[in-house]
């Protein structure tokens, strides 16, 4: 075989393997999308509860958001 074909195998992998190719996952649903106008609603900070721990959501002067804990 050529080592620059492209059925070169894997180390560990043989050509008459049985092991059946795991099924190919279904594409995840795309993010949700939401307006940074929308959570802030005029303010520059907000605050965020996440599993008992607080989070800040700050836009900063320069309009970037930076999420501190």
């Amino acid at each position: 075989m050529n080592p620059a074909s492209p059925q070169r195998l894997h180390a560990g992998a043989s050509a008459d393997s049985s092991t059946p190719a795991s099924p190919a996952r279904q594409p995840a649903s795309p993010p949700a999308k939401v307006d940074s106008a929308q959570l802030f609603e005029g303010q520059r900070e907000l605050i965020i509860q996440h599993q008992g721990e607080t989070y800040r959501l700050r836009i900063t002067r320069h309009d970037k958001l930076i999420l501190t804990k």
